[in-house]
């Protein structure tokens, strides 16, 4: 009678340990139901409709973010860099590429709850795109890092995991046939501090 008691209440705590560790992997991995994934960068772009899936609104409920809607625009979010590194704090990179058509689109290093990374410095770890420098073909390249740097800068300090998130505002790829042909920008390593 004991041994069919503690074999019950082992089975139970697997399958609720199990089962709830499922469910937070689901809820923090930046891969899966409802995501589209263009290069290193992943959206999901259900999330602030009726159509979203029941993770991407328990995502949203658990981070307490204003998700956009279709019509608003799209946020995609980059864990990893070209090379398919975690993009780290004490690691430089560039961002090189063209941006998709958009009224309006930001672009911030972003730490594990996807808040804009702190610097203890005026300047914010963060860009917008009325203030970047473009090259003669429209593209742009951004280099991050805690160094300065010429033309366009993101100030990165600290020492971790690191997240870029890049929002589009009012632009035509937030509808789902604007994303077959969407090139987003490339995230190459420059270096690491020792």
């Amino acid at each position: 009678m004991l041994k069919n008691a503690f074999l019950t209440l082992v089975a139970l705590a697997i399958a609720i340990g199990g089962g709830g560790s499922s469910v937070w992997y689901a809820l923090k991995a930046q891969d899966g139901v409802g995501a589209i994934r263009i290069g290193q960068w992943t959206a999901f772009p259900e999330i602030g409709t009726q159509a979203a899936d029941p993770y991407s609104k328990a995502r949203v409920a658990r981070e307490g973010v204003l998700a956009l809607g279709r019509a608003e625009g799209l946020s995609f979010i980059a864990e990893r860099d070209a090379g398919g590194d975690q993009l780290r704090r004490e690691c430089a990179y560039m961002i090189e590429g063209g941006f998709p058509t958009a009224r309006f689109w930001t672009l911030y290093a972003a730490d594990q709850s996807l808040g804009v990374v702190d610097t203890d410095r005026p300047r914010l770890a963060a860009l917008q795109s009325y203030q970047v420098l473009r090259q003669p073909d429209n593209s742009v390249i951004i280099t991050v890092g805690n160094r300065p740097a010429p033309g366009n800068w993101l100030l990165t300090e600290g020492f971790g995991r690191m997240y870029f998130v890049l929002t589009f505002y009012d632009t035509p790829i937030a509808s789902s046939t604007g994303l077959s042909d969407v090139t987003l920008p490339r995230i190459v390593k420059a270096g690491c501090n020792a």
